[in-house]
């Protein structure tokens, strides 16, 4: 629940915030579909995953204001980075004259951060050091994203609306994840002390 509501509400501010400079839609139809699809196949395997053992030390209360606050802080960190990466595509690659390429960049980011944040919100651990997913979760966030990177460059590009990615948006979108992973963490620990969840 944490996952799903903290990424929806982090892509709609995107999409508000992008919808008031950008001259075309953020992203097209087809491609938020697409990418939630996308983003639903890589959670099927959560089922086979498994809880850190001091998170079955004592009871959890299921309670709705503590989710609220987890998503008013973690939401959005994802816009942060799309804003980053709006910047960069309309700065360094001409994507303001090019949605296409804008649509590709934000649809691969986008789906890239929604597939992470799964590794980070499933632990109060760090993830892959501390705490690692089930291998099946691994395999499938791994094919997901694989898939969406493969996307703009197969038979389907044309019908979704995609074009092929510059090389040098790829070492922009690593530096992007990880900067994102690192900052997520950050503000999930400090949220984790500060109200001990």
């Amino acid at each position: 629940v944490k996952m799903a509501a903290s990424s929806n509400f982090g892509n709609m501010f995107s999409v508000v915030g992008a919808s008031a400079f950008l001259p075309f839609l953020p992203m097209l139809p087809i491609q938020v579909l697409t990418n939630n699809l996308l983003y639903d196949f890589s959670q099927t395997t959560i089922p086979t995953d498994h809880v850190d053992a001091d998170w079955l030390v004592k009871p959890r209360k299921w309670a709705i204001s503590e989710i609220q606050r987890f998503i008013l802080f973690i939401g959005p960190i994802s816009s942060i980075f799309d804003y980053f990466t709006f910047f960069i595509l309309l700065h360094f690659f001409g994507a303001k004259n090019n949605p296409e390429l804008f649509h590709t960049g934000w649809f691969i980011e986008s789906l890239f951060t929604q597939t992470l944040i799964i590794h980070v919100i499933r632990t109060n651990k760090k993830p892959f050091i501390e705490s690692r997913a089930s291998w099946p979760l691994l395999i499938s966030s791994g094919i997901i994203m694989g898939i969406g990177a493969w996307l703009p460059v197969s038979p389907f590009a044309e019908t979704l609306g995609f074009v092929a990615l510059p090389g040098m948006f790829w070492l922009w979108l690593a530096g992007l994840m990880i900067g994102y992973v690192t900052l997520t963490q950050f503000v999930k620990v400090w949220f984790t002390r500060k109200y001990a969840v």
